[in-house]
Parts: structure tokens; sequence; C-alpha cells
């Protein structure tokens, strides 16, 4: 029965550190774009067709094997 009285203000603390984490994470923005990810994945940026990867690849100086 001693040690609940421990418990119970060490549980008290530790719900307190984790709701200031909580709100810490809200206040900095770790939830704001929560489809961003899932939809770069589907963007295919390799595609030699779109025009910021002709200009990605029109800026590299591959050696040439002859070299």
């Amino acid at each position: 029965m001693e040690v609940i009285y421990a418990l119970i203000p060490a549980m008290i603390l530790l719900g307190l550190v984790t709701v200031g984490i909580l709100f810490w994470a809200v206040k900095s923005g770790q939830y704001d774009d929560l489809e961003g990810d899932a939809h770069r994945i589907l963007q295919d940026e390799d595609d030699p067709l779109l025009p910021q990867a002709q200009q990605k690849q029109a800026g590299k100086n591959w050696p040439d094997a002859g070299d």
C-alpha cells in the first residue's frame, strides 16, 4: 500500500510530461501536413517528359566512355 504513494505522483508527472510533449508537437507543426507524403510518393519525378526532369538531366555532365 505504501508503494501507491510513490506511484500516483509519478504517474501524474508522466501524464503531464506526455501532455506537454503533445502540445509542443502540435505547436511546432508536426501534424500540419498529414497527406503530403502520401501524395508525394505517387509523383513520378524520374519521367523524362517532365520539364523538371529534363532540366536536371541537361545540367548533368556525364563522362563519355571514350574519355
